[in-house]
């Protein structure tokens, strides 16, 4: 039995990244828009210390959800090697 991944499904992803790629540019400049950046400057030492908290905030569950996948995976790096394993070593029934 072959475990190749068909052309056509290997086509498809190719063209999906591609396309992120194309599209990632763009959504990583609009980070810097002029009117973020002068709202941010002409505000209050309160608001920036808020802004900061704020991003710190929103940084700990993504951060938290990477290192819970992380552990679940070292933990069961194994298990599923040991699932394919025969429980028992070749029979002399095998050997024939």
């Amino acid at each position: 039995m072959s475990s190749r991944i068909p052309r056509s499904l290997r086509r498809g992803v190719a063209a999906i990244i591609s396309f992120v790629i194309v599209l990632a540019p763009r959504a990583l400049f609009a980070q810097g828009c002029a009117l973020c950046y002068t709202q941010a400057a002409a505000s209050t030492q309160r608001f920036i210390q808020a802004l900061r908290s704020g991003i710190i905030i929103l940084m700990v569950p993504p951060m938290f959800l990477s290192v819970m996948f992380t552990v679940m995976a070292y933990r069961r790096r194994k298990a599923s090697y040991d699932d394919l394993l025969p429980e028992h070593g070749p029979t002399d029934e095998d050997l024939l």
